[in-house]
């Protein structure tokens, strides 16, 4: 336990990069941006956008914003496992909430674990609700905001696909690395002690859950993107929410792996729409505010 302490604190000091930008990731050219319900929680200074004012509709094609993505993705990486040494005071107060709550799961994992139910219906419908969650269902909801987008020349929906993919790569790229780090053993291993460094393979590493922080990682990009009408980030952090449910119901995760993933993707989608969102965007309306600003469920939704 004392191993993954120290592991605990260094993952969550790394998620919150809102902080003063590294020398080498500072923009050269100032932005402005617009107060919106949809901005950065965090402190994140706005670096080169994801799309730029020159992509939007001249003569760059569909692919051109693509070419930019793996310096993007560098930069992304680098901020992320460099953050402890750069994070924002202001910002601390999130990494400490979640990392409470993350521990104090943990300790209370096998507890929780036991007392849930396992008959094979549960266990199955809970497999296949998860798939929202994985790659094969937010790849090519991705490509289909980005595409969608382009096809129509809606310039924000074609962000969101941008913005998507970015996100998607980092949070992978972040699990994986925490995933070796931890080496836990999956509720069905280790008789269920759910032990650190005794995990049957590092690659299977049960914390923190990929499928949470994939799903809460593309629900803060589009909850960021379309804060109005109501329904949009509700649906996103609500498929969010089903895939976390899904990983603990079907014996694949712990709770305390689903919260550390969920918690890591909403941050990383955070950073990302901050530093990549083109505030130049922000006064046109998205085709999702033209869509469902006509539909009226409520006064609460409104």
């Amino acid at each position: 336990m004392k191993l993954f302490s120290i592991l605990f604190l260094g993952v969550f000091s790394n998620l919150a990069f809102g902080q003063a930008t590294p020398p080498d990731q500072q923009p050269t050219e100032t932005r402005q941006t617009t107060p919106s319900e949809g901005r950065s929680r965090l402190q994140v200074k706005p670096g080169g956008e994801v799309i730029k004012p020159k992509d939007l509709w001249t003569d760059t094609g569909y692919f051109h914003p693509f070419v930019r993505m793996p310096k993007y993705i560098l930069q992304d990486q680098k901020a992320i496992w460099t953050s402890p040494f750069h994070t924002a005071k202001s910002d601390i107060k999130y990494w400490a909430i979640f990392g409470a709550a993350t521990a104090g799961l943990i300790a209370a994992d096998r507890h929780i674990e036991s007392g849930l139910p396992t008959s094979t219906t549960e266990v199955s419908v809970s497999n296949w609700s998860s798939r929202i969650g994985t790659a094969y269902t937010l790849v090519p909801l991705s490509a289909g905001f980005y595409f969608i987008g382009s096809r129509w020349r809606k310039d924000r929906l074609r962000e969101t696909g941008l913005l998507c993919f970015e996100t998607l790569i980092d949070s992978n790229l972040a699990v994986e690395g925490v995933k070796l780090v931890a080496d836990r053993a999956r509720p069905p291993q280790d008789n269920g002690h759910g032990g650190f460094e005794s995990g049957p393979s590092r690659w299977d590493s049960s914390f923190p859950s990929g499928h949470s922080i994939n799903g809460w990682a593309m629900a803060s990009i589009v909850a960021h993107q379309y804060p109005h009408p109501r329904i949009v980030p509700i649906l996103a952090y609500g498929l969010a929410t089903t895939v976390v449910v899904s990983r603990v119901g079907a014996r694949q995760h712990f709770p305390g792996d689903v919260l550390a993933g969920s918690a890591m993707g909403w941050f990383i989608g955070d950073y990302v729409y901050g530093r990549r969102h083109n505030s130049e965007l922000d006064h046109k309306p998205s085709a999702a505010e033209q869509l469902l600003n006509h539909v009226r469920l409520g006064a609460a939704l409104q």
